[in-house]
C-alpha cells in the first residue's frame, strides 16, 4: 500500500533526511586512506544519536551496524569491519538512515578515497547524474517506469550496466514502503506517481556486467566480475510544483567539493 504524506509529515521527513545529509557531511571529514569502515560506522552512530535520532539501519532485519559501507566492487549493504581499511584510489558508497520524530531519512553517496582514476570518476559522475535524471521524472501523473527508464537509458548509453536485483523504494514511517522503484524499466509502466508520495531513488550502476553476487555474510552484494560499482540515493517528495529533494549532498560537498 502506498501511503501519501501530509504537508506536515513531509516536513518531518525533510528533518530526518537533512540529518542524514549532515551525517554524511561529518563522515566526509574522515574518509581518508587508513581509516576502517568500522571507525566510520562508530562516527556515524555517535553523530546520529547526538542529534536526537536513531540509526535506522541498526538492527533492521538483523543488520549489525548503523551505516552500509560498500567499497569498490561492493554494490550495496557492505557491513562495516575493522578488517576493511580504506586505501588510496578506493571508492566507498555510504548508505545512511535515521529515525527522527517517527519518520525515516535515507540517502547514499559514493566517495572517492585519495586519488581515484578518471575512469572510475566517470562512473561516479554518470551514476550521480542518472539520479537527477530520474528525479526529473518524479512528477504526479507519471509512472515509476518513467523514473526507471530515465536512469537506465542515461547509464546504458554510456556503456555502464544497471543492477536489477536491488531497487529504490517508498519511504515514510517505515524505511521500505511501496512502491518499489527499479533503476530499469519502460516509460508509462509501473505505479502511478501521486502528490504526497515519498520515494527513494537510488541508482546502483556497475562499471562492467550487471550481474551481482550475494556474499556469505548475508548482506554484502558485489559485482560478479569484481569491477567497481557506484551508488547514489536521494529521498524525494512528489509535490504539486514538482519533485522536492528532502535529503541533501550540500553538507558533504562542503568537505569534498561539488565536482567528482
Amino acid at each position: 500500500m502506498v501511503y501519501l504524506k501530509t504537508d506536515e509529515e513531509i516536513e518531518l521527513m525533510r528533518e530526518a533526511n537533512q540529518l542524514v545529509g549532515k551525517t554524511l557531511g561529518e563522515l566526509a571529514k574522515y574518509i581518508t586512506p587508513g581509516v576502517s569502515t568500522l571507525q566510520l560506522d562508530a562516527i556515524a552512530e555517535t553523530f546520529i544519536r547526538d542529534h536526537g535520532a536513531l540509526p535506522a539501519f541498526l538492527g533492521y532485519g538483523g543488520f549489525p551496524n548503523s551505516i552500509c559501507t560498500s567499497v569498490n566492487e561492493h554494490v550495496v549493504h557492505g557491513v562495516p569491519s575493522d578488517k576493511i581499511t580504506l586505501k588510496d584510489g578506493d571508492i566507498i558508497s555510504i548508505d545512511c538512515g535515521t529515525v527522527l520524530n517517527g519518520f525515516v531519512g535515507d540517502s547514499a553517496y559514493t566517495f572517492c578515497v585519495g586519488e581515484v582514476s578518471e575512469e572510475i570518476r566517470k562512473l561516479l559522475r554518470a551514476t550521480r547524474e542518472s539520479l537527477y535524471k530520474g528525479i526529473e521524472q518524479a512528477i504526479a501523473g507519471n509512472r515509476v517506469g518513467d523514473i526507471s527508464h530515465a536512469v537506465q537509458t542515461y547509464c546504458e548509453t554510456r556503456n555502464y550496466s544497471v543492477v536489477r536485483e536491488l531497487v529504490g523504494h517508498g519511504c515514510g514511517r517505515r524505511m521500505h514502503e511501496d512502491p518499489e522503484v527499479p533503476n530499469y524499466g519502460r516509460k508509462g509502466c509501473g505505479s502511478l506517481l501521486r502528490n504526497g508520495m515519498c520515494i527513494c531513488i537510488e541508482p546502483m550502476i556497475n562499471q562492467g556486467s550487471r550481474n551481482v553476487v550475494f556474499e556469505h555474510d548475508g548482506w554484502t552484494v558485489r559485482t560478479k566480475d569484481r569491477k567497481c560499482s557506484a551508488h547514489f540515493e536521494h529521498c524525494i517528495a512528489i509535490r504539486p510544483g514538482g519533485p522536492q529533494i528532502l535529503s541533501s549532498f550540500d553538507y558533504l560537498e562542503q568537505i569534498v567539493g561539488k565536482e567528482i
